[in-house]
């Protein structure tokens, strides 16, 4: 019995390693500021969190950056109608990928495309609404293309963060 426990205890340790170190990254990414930066680091984390933690990590950890962005005044005030649509778009492409994250590259392209697409059609809804003219077009350009280019360049880092982690694994056992 005493082994079972010290088994549990490990794996128990390394998912809590896992979340913390995740969510780090993901409560400090709004840090850097342009949307280049941040939404790589934030989709790779969640695609990583899919692969290391299973949905229910995933999911918690899609709730930081947006929240952590709009607090700390890296998300525009104008933006904060959007942080629910931004954190749902996060949970779908967390849901997506688990689905399909069996096949990875699959899983990459679906969820950045269901993420982009619930984004784009949220923000023209919502800009539309609250919003007009320039303003409200420019959001919605925000919410469009660079969603999917910064998912799909999250995936690819997704991707090389896991060829290090099989390396380490093959070679020291983690």
């Amino acid at each position: 019995m005493r082994i079972k426990e010290i088994a549990l205890k490990k794996v128990l340790s390394k998912e809590m390693v896992m979340f913390l170190s995740l969510s780090i990254v993901s409560i400090f990414a709004p840090f850097f500021g342009a949307q280049a930066v941040t939404g790589p680091l934030v989709n790779a984390t969640l695609f990583l969190a899919v692969i290391f933690l299973g949905v229910k990590g995933a999911v918690l950890i899609a709730l930081f950056p947006s929240i952590i962005a709009l607090a700390v005044g890296f998300l525009p005030f104008i933006m904060a109608p959007f942080v629910p649509f931004i954190i749902t778009g996060n949970i779908i492409l967390v849901l997506v990928f688990n689905y399909f994250h069996k096949n990875f590259w699959k899983g990459i392209i679906l969820a950045s495309f269901f993420k982009f697409l619930f984004l784009l059609v949220s923000a023209y809804a919502m800009s539309h609404f609250l919003l007009s003219g320039k303003l409200a077009n420019q959001i919605t350009t925000i919410m469009s293309w660079p969603q999917f280019a910064t998912a799909l360049v999250g995936g690819v880092i997704a991707y090389f963060v896991l060829q290090v982690f099989q390396l380490i694994k093959r070679d020291v056992g983690f």
